[in-house]
């Protein structure tokens, strides 16, 4: 199993934006970070963390203090709404991390080959996911300085918690693939999670 840490760098040293943090061989990108001549400098004022993974180069970011404790992490189990979806990814914006309520929302993409583990060339977005729904999902890169998360939900326990029918009433899982509607009993597609209890929200 993929282990990552994050933490602090230097005694959460305090960076004003527009400071150098280190050069492009040292690590790559994350958000409140913009990279100039081969360098990553910070764009806002906060500390600096760095998050590593699987040997590869830490991803450097500087966050304000306020929300040091509440940025999705790579490996973190999070639950977010399906904003829009296309033929090749869904967007949606991060609600919870585990169950900590965040206070700003951040934007995050699930891409098709991110979707479930099997039969990859074969997933449509579109029988995954709809806007609206609610979806657990684990997060694998930190994404760009826009803030846009990378997610998976290619794990049992990932996918569809909440969906409602076109007619408005939430629909009940009958199958990983499937849910339906109990009023009308419309069956719709999704890429359905199998709630690990701990995560299930009120």
């Amino acid at each position: 199993m993929a282990h990552s840490f994050w933490a602090p760098v230097a005694d959460a040293a305090f960076f004003p934006a527009g400071e150098r943090l280190c050069n492009l061989e040292e690590g790559s990108p994350g958000s409140g970070t913009y990279t100039r001549h081969g360098y990553i400098f910070s764009s806002l004022a906060g500390c600096m963390t760095k998050s590593c993974e699987n040997g590869a180069l830490p991803v450097v970011s500087v966050m304000r203090e306020t929300e040091s404790q509440l940025l999705p992490d790579v490996g973190a189990i999070v639950t977010c709404k399906v904003s829009s979806i296309n033929s090749r990814f869904a967007k949606v914006h991060i609600l919870y991390v585990g169950s900590t309520p965040l206070k700003n929302s951040f934007r995050g993409t699930i891409r098709k080959e991110d979707v479930r583990a099997t039969e990859k060339d074969k997933v449509e977005i579109y029988k995954s996911f709809r806007p609206g729904d609610i979806v657990l999902a684990k997060v694998i890169s930190l994404g760009d300085a826009q803030s846009n998360y990378l997610l998976t939900t290619a794990e049992n326990e990932l996918g569809v918690v909440v969906a409602h029918s076109e007619s408005g009433v939430q629909m009940v899982p009958i199958s990983w693939c499937e849910m339906q509607c109990p009023k009308t009993h419309t069956k719709e597609f999704r890429k359905v999670a199998r709630v690990q209890p701990e995560f299930l929200q009120t």
